[in-house]
């Protein structure tokens, strides 16, 4: 699935593009956003020494309506060092 992306610089230009998923950094912390079916995940990067990742499941409900779900998952200390992302982890 593909996210259409409209970019905004300061002087109100405007960059039209596409891509499967992106990030922002946001106080140093890459959040990234993808879509999961009919859902929109909201993920922050997991960085070494973190316990645990928090992803939000943003899900349309009806029109102008929308629910945010709040999933906390521990980090796997066997894995965390190990994992790369890709399409398929839905991190």
């Amino acid at each position: 699935m593909s996210l259409q992306l409209i970019l905004e610089d300061t002087d109100g230009t405007q960059l039209e593009t596409s891509c499967s998923r992106f990030a922002v950094v946001w106080q140093g912390r890459e959040v990234w956003i993808q879509p999961v079916g009919d859902q929109l995940l909201i993920g922050v990067d997991v960085e070494e020494g973190d316990t645990e990742y928090a992803n939000l499941l943003l899900r349309p409900q009806a029109t102008n309506l929308v629910s945010l779900q709040l999933e906390m998952e521990a980090i796997d200390a066997d894995d965390a060092g190990d994992h790369v992302h890709g399409p398929d982890c839905n991190h």
